[in-house]
């Protein structure tokens, strides 16, 4: 990560500032204030359980946990120069128009769904956890992890037309990046196989993270509405269909490339 991202996201954190660069100089200056506040993000590679996690949280009475936004491919991006110059006048470019973009998506999501805490999980969103980061330094990050031989199997059952070092490179690709955002900014970290386990302990230190009672009611996710389950919005298989945590599926027998060992261990598996 370039030094200038890290010290904005400090900053942030600690100060609400960011460093800009403004004809070879550098400014501190305040970030906007956000309309939307302490928002939730999932973490996680692909095929870690994120859609079930997100139908428990939003089988809750006060938890928004939609379908997969993909708000890394929502941006602001300026046509002309001119553009550029008159923003940068008002100490703004694509990335900061950007998050208002998403606080504003955000936002209005939430008001229209009745509830309080929204969270967000879209697996590639972990790709731009800096953005997410810098956008909302009060963010509460859900880091979902799964044992990266489980997440390779299923990633390759899930799309056939992918080649095993396509498949590889893919995992590592987010895992890298999930390693990244938990060495970077504080959350609390979930294992799917816990998650798989006992849904209701986990559900329980999730709703104290979110500031939220536990409603054990919400481990039954399938007698909640959670919108269409089609490709593109999150899982959409029929284990996820049958409304009830399944076990996690066995370890597969499959030796790990040394580069996804490496994540491993630093994921603690």
């Amino acid at each position: 990560m370039a030094w200038r991202q890290q010290v904005n996201i400090r900053l942030a954190r600690s100060t609400g500032m960011r460093v800009v660069q403004r004809d070879g100089r550098l400014r501190v200056i305040r970030n906007p204030q956000r309309e939307l506040r302490a928002p939730g993000f999932i973490f996680s590679s692909v095929r870690s359980g994120s859609t079930l996690l997100r139908m428990i949280l939003n089988s809750h009475s006060q938890i928004y946990a939609p379908h997969e936004l993909h708000l890394a491919h929502v941006k602001v991006s300026f046509e002309i120069p001119a553009a550029r110059k008159a923003m940068a006048a008002l100490d703004l470019d694509e990335g900061e128009l950007t998050a208002m973009t998403w606080d504003r998506l955000l936002t209005t999501a939430l008001r229209r769904s009745g509830k309080s805490v929204l969270v967000e999980k879209t697996p590639n969103l972990v790709l731009h956890w800096d953005q997410v980061a810098r956008a909302w330094p009060d963010a509460r990050l859900i880091y979902l992890l799964r044992h990266p031989a489980a997440i390779l199997d299923s990633w390759q059952r899930a799309r056939t037309a992918q080649t095993e070092e396509q498949a590889i490179a893919s995992v590592a690709r987010y895992l890298g990046k999930l390693c990244e955002a938990r060495a970077a900014v504080p959350g609390i970290t979930v294992r799917y196989e816990d998650l798989t386990a006992d849904p209701a302990r986990e559900a329980r230190r999730l709703c104290e993270f979110l500031g939220v009672d536990f409603e054990p009611a919400m481990v039954e996710y399938g007698n909640t509405d959670h919108g269409p389950l089609v490709a593109g919005l999150g899982d959409w298989q029929e284990k996820i269909k049958s409304g009830s945590v399944q076990s996690a599926r066995p370890m597969p027998a499959i030796e790990l490339p040394e580069r996804l060992r490496t994540l491993a261990a630093n994921l603690g598996y």
